[in-house]
Protein backbone atom coordinates (compact mmCIF):
# COMPACT_ATOMS: atom_id res chain seq x y z
CA UNK A 1 0.00 0.00 0.00
CA UNK A 2 2.92 2.38 0.59
CA UNK A 3 3.47 2.62 -3.18
CA UNK A 4 -0.21 3.10 -4.04
CA UNK A 5 -1.41 5.34 -1.22
CA UNK A 6 -1.48 8.43 -3.45
CA UNK A 7 -4.16 6.86 -5.65
CA UNK A 8 -6.33 6.21 -2.61
CA UNK A 9 -5.76 9.64 -1.12
CA UNK A 10 -5.73 12.03 -4.07
CA UNK A 11 -8.67 10.61 -5.99
CA UNK A 12 -10.78 12.09 -3.22
CA UNK A 13 -8.92 15.42 -3.28
CA UNK A 14 -10.07 16.55 -6.75
CA UNK A 15 -13.34 18.47 -6.90
CA UNK A 16 -15.94 17.71 -9.56
CA UNK A 17 -15.24 20.96 -11.43
CA UNK A 18 -14.20 21.54 -15.06
CA UNK A 19 -10.82 22.87 -13.92
CA UNK A 20 -8.34 21.58 -11.35
CA UNK A 21 -9.54 22.41 -7.82
CA UNK A 22 -9.38 20.76 -4.43
CA UNK A 23 -12.39 19.76 -2.41
CA UNK A 24 -12.96 21.97 0.66
CA UNK A 25 -12.18 18.99 2.94
CA UNK A 26 -8.67 18.64 1.50
CA UNK A 27 -8.13 22.37 1.37
CA UNK A 28 -8.67 22.45 5.15
CA UNK A 29 -6.07 19.82 5.98
CA UNK A 30 -3.46 20.61 8.61
CA UNK A 31 -0.36 22.41 7.37
CA UNK A 32 1.84 19.30 7.19
CA UNK A 33 -0.59 17.31 5.06
CA UNK A 34 -1.27 20.34 2.83
CA UNK A 35 2.46 20.67 2.18
CA UNK A 36 2.72 17.05 1.01
CA UNK A 37 -0.23 17.47 -1.34
CA UNK A 38 1.11 20.78 -2.69
CA UNK A 39 4.53 19.24 -3.34
CA UNK A 40 3.06 16.26 -5.19
CA UNK A 41 0.69 18.33 -7.31
CA UNK A 42 3.36 21.00 -7.77
CA UNK A 43 5.62 18.44 -9.45
CA UNK A 44 3.00 16.41 -11.31
CA UNK A 45 1.07 19.20 -13.01
CA UNK A 46 4.06 21.10 -14.49
CA UNK A 47 5.77 17.92 -15.69
CA UNK A 48 2.56 16.69 -17.32
CA UNK A 49 2.19 20.03 -19.14
CA UNK A 50 5.86 20.19 -20.14
CA UNK A 51 5.98 16.61 -21.44
CA UNK A 52 3.81 17.65 -24.36
CA UNK A 53 5.22 21.16 -24.94
CA UNK A 54 8.89 20.12 -24.86
CA UNK A 55 8.40 16.59 -26.26
CA UNK A 56 10.18 15.18 -23.22
CA UNK A 57 11.63 11.70 -23.12
CA UNK A 58 13.27 10.29 -19.98
CA UNK A 59 13.21 12.30 -16.75
CA UNK A 60 15.72 11.84 -13.93
CA UNK A 61 15.76 13.15 -10.39
CA UNK A 62 18.30 15.97 -10.29
CA UNK A 63 20.11 14.59 -7.26
CA UNK A 64 20.50 11.14 -8.82
CA UNK A 65 21.77 12.69 -12.06
CA UNK A 66 24.52 14.62 -10.28
CA UNK A 67 25.56 11.63 -8.17
CA UNK A 68 25.76 9.22 -11.12
CA UNK A 69 27.60 11.56 -13.52
CA UNK A 70 30.04 12.59 -10.79
CA UNK A 71 30.83 8.94 -10.09
CA UNK A 72 31.46 8.17 -13.76
CA UNK A 73 33.74 11.14 -14.43
CA UNK A 74 35.55 10.81 -11.12
CA UNK A 75 34.42 14.22 -9.89
CA UNK A 76 34.37 15.05 -6.21
CA UNK A 77 31.23 17.17 -6.47
CA UNK A 78 29.62 18.68 -3.42
CA UNK A 79 26.75 16.49 -2.36
CA UNK A 80 23.52 18.37 -3.11
CA UNK A 81 21.64 19.61 -0.09
CA UNK A 82 18.12 18.43 0.63
CA UNK A 83 16.82 21.98 1.12
CA UNK A 84 17.76 25.56 0.32
CA UNK A 85 19.80 27.17 -2.47
CA UNK A 86 22.30 24.28 -2.59
CA UNK A 87 19.55 21.74 -3.33
CA UNK A 88 19.72 20.01 -6.70
CA UNK A 89 16.92 20.76 -9.18
CA UNK A 90 13.93 18.43 -9.03
CA UNK A 91 14.37 17.02 -12.53
CA UNK A 92 16.73 16.71 -15.47
CA UNK A 93 14.98 15.78 -18.72
CA UNK A 94 16.05 15.02 -22.28
CA UNK A 95 13.71 15.72 -25.20
CA UNK A 96 13.24 13.96 -28.53
CA UNK A 97 15.95 16.10 -30.19
CA UNK A 98 18.62 15.32 -27.59
CA UNK A 99 18.27 18.70 -25.86
CA UNK A 100 18.55 18.72 -22.06
CA UNK A 101 16.29 20.68 -19.71
CA UNK A 102 16.53 21.56 -16.01
CA UNK A 103 13.24 21.78 -14.12
CA UNK A 104 12.45 22.90 -10.58
CA UNK A 105 8.86 22.62 -9.34
CA UNK A 106 6.89 24.22 -6.53
CA UNK A 107 3.29 23.98 -5.40
CA UNK A 108 1.16 25.94 -2.94
CA UNK A 109 -2.40 26.41 -1.77
CA UNK A 110 -1.55 29.67 0.01
CA UNK A 111 -1.85 32.12 -2.88
CA UNK A 112 0.01 33.84 -5.69
CA UNK A 113 2.12 35.90 -3.29
CA UNK A 114 3.62 32.83 -1.68
CA UNK A 115 4.13 31.26 -5.10
CA UNK A 116 6.33 34.22 -6.06
CA UNK A 117 8.39 33.60 -2.94
CA UNK A 118 8.74 29.94 -3.88
CA UNK A 119 9.86 30.81 -7.40
CA UNK A 120 12.40 33.24 -5.91
CA UNK A 121 14.77 35.52 -7.74
CA UNK A 122 18.32 35.82 -8.99
CA UNK A 123 19.45 38.00 -6.09
CA UNK A 124 22.19 38.16 -5.11
CA UNK A 125 21.93 35.76 -3.47
CA UNK A 126 19.60 33.67 -5.65
CA UNK A 127 16.60 32.24 -3.83
CA UNK A 128 13.86 29.67 -4.25
CA UNK A 129 13.46 27.67 -7.44
CA UNK A 130 15.73 30.09 -9.31
CA UNK A 131 18.65 29.03 -7.11
CA UNK A 132 17.87 25.33 -7.28
CA UNK A 133 17.54 25.10 -11.04
CA UNK A 134 21.00 26.62 -11.50
CA UNK A 135 22.91 23.60 -10.18
CA UNK A 136 23.68 21.86 -13.51
CA UNK A 137 25.11 23.28 -16.75
CA UNK A 138 25.16 21.49 -20.11
CA UNK A 139 27.45 22.39 -23.01
CA UNK A 140 26.34 24.55 -25.94
CA UNK A 141 24.30 22.54 -28.41
CA UNK A 142 22.84 20.35 -25.66
CA UNK A 143 21.43 22.92 -23.22
CA UNK A 144 17.72 23.65 -23.43
CA UNK A 145 15.26 25.31 -21.06
CA UNK A 146 16.07 26.04 -17.41
CA UNK A 147 12.63 26.31 -15.88
CA UNK A 148 11.23 27.21 -12.47
CA UNK A 149 7.57 26.16 -12.22
CA UNK A 150 5.01 27.27 -9.65
CA UNK A 151 1.52 25.77 -9.28
CA UNK A 152 -1.10 27.66 -7.30
CA UNK A 153 -3.91 25.22 -6.40
CA UNK A 154 -7.45 26.53 -6.11
CA UNK A 155 -10.35 25.27 -4.00
CA UNK A 156 -13.88 24.40 -5.03
CA UNK A 157 -16.11 27.45 -4.59
CA UNK A 158 -13.13 29.80 -4.32
CA UNK A 159 -12.76 33.01 -6.30
CA UNK A 160 -9.63 31.79 -8.10
CA UNK A 161 -8.89 28.52 -9.84
CA UNK A 162 -5.54 26.80 -10.12
CA UNK A 163 -2.83 28.41 -12.22
CA UNK A 164 0.62 27.42 -13.40
CA UNK A 165 3.46 29.92 -13.82
CA UNK A 166 6.76 28.99 -15.48
CA UNK A 167 9.76 31.31 -15.60
CA UNK A 168 13.21 30.98 -17.16
CA UNK A 169 15.50 33.60 -15.61
CA UNK A 170 19.28 33.49 -16.19
CA UNK A 171 21.34 31.90 -13.46
CA UNK A 172 24.87 30.90 -12.54
CA UNK A 173 25.92 27.25 -12.74
CA UNK A 174 27.70 24.98 -10.26
CA UNK A 175 27.86 21.39 -11.65
CA UNK A 176 29.23 21.46 -15.20
CA UNK A 177 28.90 18.60 -17.68
CA UNK A 178 31.48 18.91 -20.47
CA UNK A 179 30.77 17.98 -24.08
CA UNK A 180 33.02 14.94 -23.84
CA UNK A 181 31.10 13.83 -20.75
CA UNK A 182 27.65 13.76 -22.36
CA UNK A 183 27.96 10.00 -22.76
CA UNK A 184 27.76 9.84 -18.96
CA UNK A 185 24.73 12.12 -18.95
CA UNK A 186 23.03 9.66 -21.33
CA UNK A 187 23.94 6.81 -19.00
CA UNK A 188 22.51 8.61 -15.98
CA UNK A 189 19.18 9.47 -17.52
CA UNK A 190 18.70 6.05 -19.14
CA UNK A 191 19.44 4.40 -15.83
CA UNK A 192 17.11 6.72 -13.93
CA UNK A 193 14.19 6.07 -16.28
CA UNK A 194 14.85 2.32 -16.52
CA UNK A 195 15.32 1.86 -12.77
CA UNK A 196 12.11 3.73 -11.97
CA UNK A 197 10.18 1.64 -14.50
CA UNK A 198 11.63 -1.62 -13.21
CA UNK A 199 10.88 -0.71 -9.59
CA UNK A 200 7.27 0.24 -10.24
CA UNK A 201 6.75 -2.97 -12.22
CA UNK A 202 8.03 -5.02 -9.28
CA UNK A 203 11.59 -5.79 -10.47
CA UNK A 204 13.28 -4.44 -7.34
CA UNK A 205 16.63 -6.24 -7.70
CA UNK A 206 17.00 -5.23 -11.35
CA UNK A 207 16.11 -1.66 -10.45
CA UNK A 208 18.78 -1.55 -7.75
CA UNK A 209 21.46 -2.92 -10.08
CA UNK A 210 20.40 -0.52 -12.81
CA UNK A 211 20.40 2.64 -10.69
CA UNK A 212 23.58 1.97 -8.67
CA UNK A 213 25.64 -0.52 -10.68
CA UNK A 214 29.00 0.21 -9.02
CA UNK A 215 28.06 -0.33 -5.40
CA UNK A 216 25.61 0.59 -2.68
CA UNK A 217 24.76 4.08 -4.02
CA UNK A 218 24.87 5.97 -7.35
CA UNK A 219 28.00 7.73 -6.08
CA UNK A 220 29.89 4.43 -5.67
CA UNK A 221 32.88 3.86 -7.94
CA UNK A 222 36.04 1.79 -8.18
CA UNK A 223 38.71 2.70 -5.63
CA UNK A 224 42.16 1.60 -4.58
CA UNK A 225 41.31 1.63 -0.90
CA UNK A 226 40.76 -1.29 1.46
CA UNK A 227 37.02 -0.98 0.78
CA UNK A 228 37.34 -2.08 -2.86
CA UNK A 229 36.83 -5.76 -2.06
CA UNK A 230 33.61 -5.01 -0.19
CA UNK A 231 32.44 -2.86 -3.11
CA UNK A 232 33.07 -5.67 -5.60
CA UNK A 233 31.20 -8.15 -3.39
CA UNK A 234 28.24 -5.76 -3.28
CA UNK A 235 28.27 -5.41 -7.09
CA UNK A 236 28.43 -9.18 -7.63
CA UNK A 237 25.56 -9.79 -5.22
CA UNK A 238 23.39 -7.14 -6.89
CA UNK A 239 24.12 -8.52 -10.36
CA UNK A 240 23.31 -12.09 -9.30
CA UNK A 241 20.00 -11.05 -7.76
CA UNK A 242 19.06 -9.07 -10.86
CA UNK A 243 19.99 -11.95 -13.18
CA UNK A 244 17.84 -14.36 -11.16
CA UNK A 245 14.92 -11.94 -11.16
CA UNK A 246 15.10 -11.38 -14.92
CA UNK A 247 15.41 -15.12 -15.56
CA UNK A 248 12.09 -15.61 -13.73
CA UNK A 249 10.38 -12.60 -15.34
CA UNK A 250 7.62 -14.76 -16.85
CA UNK A 251 6.23 -15.26 -13.36
CA UNK A 252 5.11 -11.62 -13.34
CA UNK A 253 1.69 -10.37 -14.38
CA UNK A 254 1.39 -10.26 -18.18
CA UNK A 255 -0.93 -7.79 -19.88
CA UNK A 256 -1.39 -5.89 -23.13
CA UNK A 257 -1.71 -2.12 -23.58
CA UNK A 258 -2.02 -0.45 -26.96
CA UNK A 259 -1.29 -3.82 -28.60
CA UNK A 260 2.07 -4.06 -26.83
CA UNK A 261 2.97 -6.77 -24.31
CA UNK A 262 4.20 -5.97 -20.81
CA UNK A 263 5.25 -7.80 -17.67
CA UNK A 264 4.82 -6.25 -14.24
CA UNK A 265 2.16 -6.06 -11.60
CA UNK A 266 -1.48 -5.21 -11.19
CA UNK A 267 -3.40 -4.24 -8.10
CA UNK A 268 -7.10 -3.57 -7.64
CA UNK A 269 -8.36 -2.05 -4.42
CA UNK A 270 -11.57 -0.62 -3.02
CA UNK A 271 -11.65 3.07 -2.25
CA UNK A 272 -12.35 4.02 1.37
CA UNK A 273 -15.37 5.97 0.08
CA UNK A 274 -16.92 6.12 -3.42
CA UNK A 275 -16.33 9.07 -5.73
CA UNK A 276 -18.45 10.33 -8.60
CA UNK A 277 -16.73 10.78 -11.98
CA UNK A 278 -19.09 12.03 -14.64
CA UNK A 279 -22.15 9.84 -14.25
CA UNK A 280 -20.31 6.88 -12.75
CA UNK A 281 -20.00 6.08 -9.07
CA UNK A 282 -16.45 4.75 -8.70
CA UNK A 283 -15.88 2.30 -5.86
CA UNK A 284 -12.61 0.63 -6.87
CA UNK A 285 -9.46 1.29 -8.87
CA UNK A 286 -7.18 -0.93 -10.91
CA UNK A 287 -3.54 0.16 -11.32
CA UNK A 288 -1.04 -1.59 -13.59
CA UNK A 289 2.69 -1.01 -14.08
CA UNK A 290 4.60 -2.91 -16.74
CA UNK A 291 7.96 -3.07 -18.50
CA UNK A 292 8.01 -4.02 -22.18
CA UNK A 293 8.46 -7.73 -22.84
CA UNK A 294 11.13 -7.08 -25.49
CA UNK A 295 12.96 -4.62 -23.23
CA UNK A 296 13.13 -7.17 -20.41
CA UNK A 297 14.22 -9.95 -22.74
CA UNK A 298 17.07 -7.93 -24.19
CA UNK A 299 18.09 -6.71 -20.74
CA UNK A 300 18.33 -10.30 -19.48
CA UNK A 301 20.80 -11.13 -22.27
CA UNK A 302 23.39 -8.66 -20.94
CA UNK A 303 24.96 -8.23 -17.52
CA UNK A 304 23.97 -5.06 -15.71
CA UNK A 305 27.34 -3.40 -16.20
CA UNK A 306 29.05 -0.51 -14.43
CA UNK A 307 30.10 1.22 -17.67
CA UNK A 308 27.80 3.63 -19.60
CA UNK A 309 24.95 1.23 -20.25
CA UNK A 310 23.98 2.49 -23.71
CA UNK A 311 27.49 1.58 -24.93
CA UNK A 312 26.89 -2.08 -23.96
CA UNK A 313 23.16 -2.65 -24.30
CA UNK A 314 21.46 -0.85 -27.17
CA UNK A 315 18.04 -2.00 -26.00
CA UNK A 316 18.16 0.55 -23.18
CA UNK A 317 17.81 3.36 -25.73
CA UNK A 318 14.09 2.55 -25.60
CA UNK A 319 14.03 4.27 -22.20
CA UNK A 320 15.04 7.54 -23.94
CA UNK A 321 11.94 7.64 -26.12
CA UNK A 322 9.29 10.28 -25.63
CA UNK A 323 6.98 10.12 -22.60
CA UNK A 324 3.30 10.38 -23.58
CA UNK A 325 -0.05 10.28 -21.82
CA UNK A 326 -3.57 9.54 -22.99
CA UNK A 327 -6.86 9.41 -21.16
CA UNK A 328 -10.37 8.11 -21.60
CA UNK A 329 -13.46 8.90 -19.60
CA UNK A 330 -12.57 6.52 -16.78
CA UNK A 331 -8.95 5.61 -17.46
CA UNK A 332 -5.53 7.13 -18.08
CA UNK A 333 -2.20 5.78 -19.28
CA UNK A 334 1.42 6.93 -19.46
CA UNK A 335 4.03 5.44 -21.80
CA UNK A 336 7.80 5.84 -21.84
CA UNK A 337 8.22 4.81 -25.46
CA UNK A 338 7.68 1.06 -25.61
CA UNK A 339 9.76 0.43 -22.50
CA UNK A 340 7.21 1.16 -19.76
CA UNK A 341 3.51 1.74 -19.18
CA UNK A 342 1.54 2.96 -16.17
CA UNK A 343 -2.25 2.64 -16.26
CA UNK A 344 -5.22 3.43 -14.02
CA UNK A 345 -8.84 2.37 -14.50
CA UNK A 346 -11.76 3.64 -12.40
CA UNK A 347 -14.37 0.97 -11.72
CA UNK A 348 -17.95 1.02 -10.51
Amino acid sequence: MSEFWAWVRYLHAIADDPDLRLTPAFFELDAHQKTILSDDFGMGAPICWLMDRLQLGPIADGRYFIDRVAALVGANSTKPKKRGPGKSPDFVACDATGTWHIIECKGTQTGNGYRETQLGGRGPPPTGAVAQKSTIQFPAGYAGQRLACGLQIGVQGGAHGSSLRIIDPPADEKFVVGKEEMVYADDAIIRAASARSLRLAGFAASSSAMSAPAGATPRSRQTSSRYERARRETVTEKQNRAAEELKNRRERKAFTAEKRRYLGREIEFDLPAPIVVGKRVVRSVRVRYGVGLDFLGQLSNHPLVEEPIQEVDGSTQAAKERTTTDAGRYSARMHVGEAFVSEINLRG
